[in-house]
């Protein structure tokens, strides 16, 4: 099964109850939009992470945190009464307002600096090559699960640009310098990597995958 994200926040929920073991734990959250037609088993981006939900009632959910998402996502540094990013999963039939996002943390990113440029917040993060290897100008990305367009790249790292809108209705607008995000690549990118490996082996130069078939039909 796969399962979707779009990358637009429903809500902000709140950290209810952390229960922790020693290489997992549980993770209660307050929430009210993503309630909603909720099931046991549904999935929730949190802060960009999907989880799978395992209990809940009319104000709240509770979902289980594995070793590998405490290792790779910046979940494991939250605490009692910390806001999060919350999406329900996307429904066939949903309008796509963001970009393809799966709920698969590639990495861990630093705010480097945040500015103010009239309206606008431009934050600069620093990240690994892992995921900058997929980023392009004016691609997108996901930060703590928000779909956003990048702006320029750099060696280190790159910006992206935050409207009114999304500063005030997710976590980034409170983020400093210093604070951590998950970041997610576009899987476009990934996609297209993959298909690239896999089109050198091929004999049939008809079906072929080079950058020049995708420049010359659109993709680059």
């Amino acid at each position: 099964m796969i399962i979707i994200f779009t990358g637009i926040i429903e809500e902000l929920g709140k950290v209810n109850r952390i229960d922790r073991g020693s290489n997992s734990f549980q993770i209660q959250i307050i929430a009210e939009k993503v309630i909603t037609d909720l099931n046991i088993g549904d999935s929730i981006a949190v802060n960009g992470v999907c989880l799978t939900v395992v209990q809940y009632d009319k104000n709240k959910f509770l979902a289980d945190v594995m070793p590998e998402t405490m290792n790779k996502t910046t979940l494991k540094y939250l605490k009692i009464g910390e806001m999060v990013n919350l999406e329900r999963a996307l429904r066939l039939g949903d309008r796509l307002g963001g970009h393809l996002v799966q709920g698969h943390v590639d990495a861990i990113a630093v705010v480097v600096q945040k500015e103010s440029l009239d309206i606008a917040t431009i934050f600069r993060f620093k990240a690994p090559e892992t995921v900058l290897k997929y980023t392009v100008a004016k691609g997108s990305i996901a930060i703590d699960g928000i779909s956003l367009t990048v702006i320029d790249v750099f060696s280190d790292g790159f910006t992206v640009s935050l409207i009114p809108h999304t500063a005030h209705l997710t976590t980034l607008g409170f983020k400093k310098a210093g604070d951590m995000v998950n970041l997610e690549s576009d899987i476009i990118g990934r996609y297209v990597e993959r298909l690239l490996t896999a089109g050198g082996d091929r004999t049939d130069n008809d079906s072929s995958l080079s950058m020049g078939f995708l420049a010359e039909n659109g993709f680059l």
